[in-house]
């Protein structure tokens, strides 16, 4: 599967009948999927249709949705107030008898408040259900179009978080190769270490001397820190390899990479493998910084 950044952005648009639909969609980082929609008035029954259409797609990052929906003007068909019309007829004809007006006109007569209407055409079950239709059916293409810009962000993510990996596994062959891991080195220091002791002239327990110094040793060894870093690259590179909404994993991965390279700068009885866990921190810092824009 692909990786996915949290970050991006998508449009698509469609027209119906006459009715222009658009939907705009962004998406940013977020510990879960939240989606925050704006329907215009009279859609909010689309809302858990389009909530579930989220959730289908994607499965972390704060998405918000914008529907803006455009309708032409339908033709409405006029009603005639036919008793009301009469009655302003006969008043007409009265007023042109009694008094020598002017005969009243059809148009006049239409003109005047009241005989006239032309009410909006109302919307039917099956008009209004094929409008919804089409506006999740732009949905979905509007969410094509983020999960395409997510996924293009997420190779480029794919490739930082690899090269990281990379430097983080050539740090842990330099501190495991270093020459003061070697037995003799270890000795040697020890050796040293024993001797500026013995100059002081306090009296030493040569057998509590020794147990000292296998266990001064023993805690030096940073054999056991190298194999499970070693272990973490590859599970690393596993994930990755993969793909799909690994990001929780690989955060929890970047903070075992770093409990490992604390231990290894505080096990570190050498100056070259101290600054090596030095480096070590902050490459892992820099894998952590970008993993928290993945899915």
């Amino acid at each position: 599967m692909a990786l996915q950044s949290m970050t991006g952005f998508g449009r698509a648009a469609a027209d119906h009948d006459g009715t222009a639909i658009a939907w705009e969609l962004k998406s940013v980082n977020g510990k879960t999927l939240e989606a925050r929609l704006r329907l215009p008035p009279g859609f909010e029954r689309l809302e858990q249709s389009v909530r579930q259409a989220i959730q289908r797609r994607f499965s972390r990052g704060n998405v918000q949705a914008g529907l803006t929906v455009s309708r032409a003007a339908r033709q409405a068909i006029p009603v005639v107030n036919e008793e009301f019309l009469k009655d302003l007829a006969g008043l007409a004809k009265r007023l042109e008898d009694q008094f020598g007006v002017a005969p009243a006109s059809a148009d006049g007569l239409l003109a005047l408040r009241g005989v006239l209407d032309a009410p909006e055409a109302a919307e039917d079950e099956d008009t209004r259900n094929a409008i919804d239709a089409a506006i999740l059916e732009t949905l979905d293409d509007a969410l094509a179009s983020l999960e395409i810009a997510r996924t293009h962000e997420g190779d480029a993510l794919g490739g930082l978080l690899r090269a990281h990996l990379d430097t983080i596994a050539d740090l842990i062959e330099r501190a495991a190769a270093d020459p003061s891991r070697e037995p003799a080195a270890i000795r040697e220091r020890l050796a040293e270490q024993v001797r500026l002791l013995v100059e002081t002239g306090a009296p030493l327990d040569e057998g509590r001397l020794h147990m000292e110094a296998a266990f001064l040793a023993t805690k030096a060894d940073i054999r056991e820190e190298i194999d499970r870093l070693r272990t973490h690259v590859a599970s690393g590179r596993a994930l990755l390899e993969t793909g799909g909404p690994i990001g929780r994993k690989l955060d929890f991965l970047s903070q075992e990479f770093n409990r490992e390279s604390n231990t290894l700068c505080s096990k570190s009885n050498a100056a070259a493998i101290t600054a090596v866990g030095l480096e070590l921190k902050a490459v892992v810092d820099q894998f952590r910084e970008q993993v928290q824009n993945l899915e």
